[in-house]
Parts: structure tokens; C-alpha cells; sequence
């Protein structure tokens, strides 16, 4: 089975396949589709996170390491998570926005490390890999609201849902102890008083994002 197949069993927010594939990767929660999609399986730290046999203390190294990306964080928690290991420390890593539009689905995805990800409702992308003062600034921001919203809800515990459809708004919370999430009408959440000042900074820095990739 190809890579791009594991998504024409169920609709998807996009044409293209590989804009989905991105989609997809975002959440970090299908450690198949990093293992299926890298080029460098045998350096560190994918050579641990993708092994079958590495064990909890490897995998705690990699979450320990100050130069491992987000991404690879969130994965590695999940990894140990879905080896029954309780994970005490609550670490907020990644912050996904995905806003159903009449053309189809927005989403902006956000890392602790900086880094960020655009989706427009047409497809086309921005990949924000270089942190600037004003990207760190919006990005503090925006996990420090965000943290008001984890510390008063709790995990999901069900697979995550499909993507939100036109008028509907969801805020994904990636956290090192599971997903936690929000969603509603555009107009109700973006006025919730929890739930709005983090989507109100994440309206910001997409604008950024788009107005430096113009």
C-alpha cells in the first residue's frame, strides 16, 4: 500500500494528496506516516522513535534533549504514551487552528520551537522554519493563552475526529500527556472568553506568517 493511500478511505480537506499528507502530519500522531515519509530513518532521533524495540529511558532521552524539534517531541510522547507509560509532566508543544470556510479548510499550526505551518483553504502552503522577533513574540503569546485553556479542560481520549466542516472552528491543543481541543462556531469561540484571546493571537501570526511569505 503506497503512502497516499492510507487517506482514500475517508474524505479528506484537500485535492491534492500531499497537501493532505501535510495535514496529516501536523497532529503527530501517526508515527507510520513520519516512518513511511523520512528520508533519514537512521539518524538520531529518528533511528530511536522509529525502532520497535527502543525502550522508555531511550525515548525519555529524546524528549530530555533541548535541541529536539517539537514535532519529534510530540511524537515521542505519544509513543510512550501508547506504551502505557503515565506521562506526569503536562508540556503544551503544538497549538492547531483549523477553521471550515466556505472554500474549503484553513489551518495554522504552531510549535513551541517556533516553527509553524499554513494551510490555506485553497491548498497552498507556508512551511515558517526561520523565527524572527515578531514570529517568538505572537508564538509566546499564543501558547501562554493557550495554556489558560489546557489547564482548565482535559485530554481526549478518543481518536482524533475528522477535520471541522464550513462554519466551524476547532483549537488542538498537542500536549505531551495527550490532545486536548475545542471547537464551535466560528463567531461562538472566537468570542469565548477562554478560547478567544488564543485564537485572536493565532489570527495574528497567520497574518504575519502571510504577510512575510508575500
Amino acid at each position: 500500500m503506497g503512502i497516499f493511500d492510507i487517506f482514500k478511505k475517508s474524505t479528506k480537506p484537500y485535492k491534492d494528496q500531499s497537501t493532505n499528507l501535510v495535514y496529516e502530519l501536523l497532529f503527530c500522531d501517526n508515527l507510520d506516516l513520519y516512518k513511511n515519509n523520512n528520508q533519514q530513518p537512521d539518524s538520531y532521533p529518528w533511528s530511536i522513535l522509529l525502532s520497535d524495540t527502543s525502550n522508555n529511558s531511550e525515548l525519555e532521552k529524546i524528549i530530555a534533549d533541548t535541541n529536539t524539534e517539537s514535532r519529534i517531541k510530540i511524537l515521542t510522547y505519544n509513543k510512550l504514551l501508547s506504551k502505557g507509560q503515565k506521562i506526569e509532566k503536562k508540556e503544551l508543544l503544538g497549538v492547531i487552528v483549523e477553521i471550515g470556510l466556505d472554500n474549503g479548510l484553513d489551518v495554522l499550526a504552531s510549535f513551541r520551537d517556533g516553527t509553524a505551518r499554513y494551510i490555506n483553504q485553497t491548498g497552498k502552503m507556508i512551511i515558517w522554519e526561520t523565527i524572527d522577533n515578531i514570529s517568538k513574540d505572537l508564538t509566546d503569546k499564543l501558547f501562554d493563552k493557550s495554556y489558560t485553556v489546557v489547564n482548565k479542560i482535559g485530554p481526549w481520549d478518543k481518536p482524533r475526529r475528522s477535520n471541522p466542516k464550513k462554519g466551524i472552528v476547532r483549537i488542538t491543543f498537542l500536549v505531551s500527556d495527550g490532545l486536548y481541543f475545542g471547537e464551535d462556531p466560528i463567531k461562538v469561540l472566537f468570542s469565548d472568553p477562554m478560547a478567544g484571546p488564543a485564537l485572536s493571537l493565532a489570527a495574528q501570526l497567520m497574518k504575519y506568517l502571510m504577510e512575510k511569505a508575500s
